[in-house]
């Protein structure tokens, strides 16, 4: 009798020979099955979080994103309501709850909301694993876990905001666009007509033929649906006036500045002004257009690493998304709550990548939204009344997300412009799309 040898297996315990299907959970890798039970536990939570309806993103949903659901249901923009200041394509997420009429706007919009949270997490567990249960070479599951980690750390707040849509067309943008570029750079053109950030994803893409593919793509996308919403809304182009009016909310990097200023005898005040709470009084005004300057700033920087830019990986694009959406986050005139979502869910696709050099900068970000939940809403009353020790805990967020962007930037240029030494110059990219998958 011959003794038979035993069946292989993978890293993860499942057998070689019987790769794993997304609709047999028995076959899931180890790693998935723990991803999958930590995920629907989190988001358990969440959702109790958003439907006890006493939250006030619940409020905000029941009361803002219905008000504006009932006018463009008539053919027009929220035009004059000074709140109202997104790109046309954030009708889209206002009127997609209309889909299920069997639920509440608030209840459908939460289901919505999970359902995107769901098929992004499936996502990167997909880009990461292959079907033998195996992780793909030079690829991690650590973007999985940031996803599915971070994100319960915002409390209900990713539910009751419609900034996760949002985030999840840019990241599926980020992960087609080494592979189908053109596919990825429509999908970057449609996120920045819902909130003009997802521009920036493509800003990484290797120079060449798909960088062109990419570019071309993401403004005929944005282009189109410009176009389709100005043909079907009335008030299309309302929202390229409407930033004019923004002054310093007391959430960013110059908030911090008149926090710290209000402790120590300024005499300004808070009031709620073009849809957030912002800072009314002497210097405001400075304060804004230091923030302005310092965007720009950031922009020629971008533009600059663009050009001197010799080296590119499979993680560069990525990195380079997170470099400029955590720049211009940081130098904003608004950092509110939610635009953490952003900045989770480019690190998730970040740490897809082994070879990411922003795997510290996830790191410190994943600090700064444990410290933003702290901020809102634990510590959002004080910090509206000027106590010492929510200007501390907004102080320290913004310190966090600075720090952030000067070591993520410094990473990026080091690996991408600086000189090596020629033993340990990187491998060159090849020319043309990368296979991430």
């Amino acid at each position: 009798m011959v003794a038979q040898a035993p069946t292989p297996v993978t890293q993860w315990g499942i057998p070689q020979a019987g790769p794993f299907r997304w609709t047999r959970p028995t076959t899931w890798p180890r790693e998935a099955l723990a991803l999958t039970g930590y995920w629907v536990a989190s988001r358990l939570v969440m959702v109790g979080m958003l439907r006890s309806g006493k939250a006030e993103q619940a409020i905000e949903v029941h009361r803002t994103y219905f008000n504006w659901y009932e006018i463009l249901r008539d053919g027009t923009f929220p035009v004059g309501d000074v709140t109202w200041q997104y790109p046309p394509g954030a009708a889209l997420a206002m009127l997609a709850p209309g889909l299920l009429p069997f639920l509440t706007y608030l209840q459908a919009f939460a289901v919505l909301m999970l359902i995107t949270d769901a098929v992004t997490q499936a996502a990167l567990v997909r880009v990461s694993l292959r079907r033998n249960g195996g992780v793909h070479r030079g690829r991690s599951t650590a973007g999985a876990w940031m996803w599915a980690l971070a994100l319960p750390l915002m409390l209900g707040l990713p539910y009751g905001r419609y900034d996760l849509p949002v985030t999840a067309l840019a990241m599926a943008s980020l992960l087609l666009l080494p592979s189908r570029p053109r596919a990825g750079g429509a999908l970057a053109g449609i996120g920045a007509m819902v909130k003009v950030w997802p521009a920036l994803v493509v800003l990484g893409a290797p120079r060449g033929r798909g960088s062109r593919q990419a570019w071309t793509a993401m403004c005929a996308s944005a282009a189109a649906l410009l176009l389709v919403l100005a043909t079907l809304f009335r008030g299309a182009f309302d929202f390229l006036t409407a930033q004019q009016g923004r002054g310093v909310e007391i959430e960013s990097l110059g908030g911090s500045v008149l926090q710290v200023a209000r402790q120590l005898g300024w005499p300004g005040d808070v009031n709620q002004h073009y849809g957030s709470l912002e800072f009314l009084g002497p210097h405001v005004h400075m304060i804004a257009s230091a923030s302005l300057l310092l965007t720009a700033t950031a922009f020629g920087w971008l533009m600059l690493w663009r050009f001197r830019a010799r080296r590119w990986s499979a993680a560069t694009p990525y990195d380079a998304a997170l470099t400029a959406v955590l720049l211009f986050t940081v130098t904003s005139r608004v950092i509110s709550p939610q635009y953490l979502i952003w900045l989770i869910g480019l690190s998730a696709v970040c740490l897809t990548v082994r070879g990411s050099c922003q795997r510290p900068v996830a790191l410190l970000l994943l600090l700064a939204v444990g410290v933003t939940t702290i901020d809102y809403p634990l510590f959002f009353d004080s910090l509206i009344q000027g106590g010492w020790k929510a200007t501390a805990v907004i102080v320290v967020r913004n310190g966090l997300l600075l720090t952030a962007s000067f070591w993520s930037a410094a990473r990026l240029w080091r690996v991408t412009v600086s000189p090596v030494p020629a033993l340990q110059q990187a491998p060159q990219v090849q020319r043309g799309p990368i296979r991430v998958a």
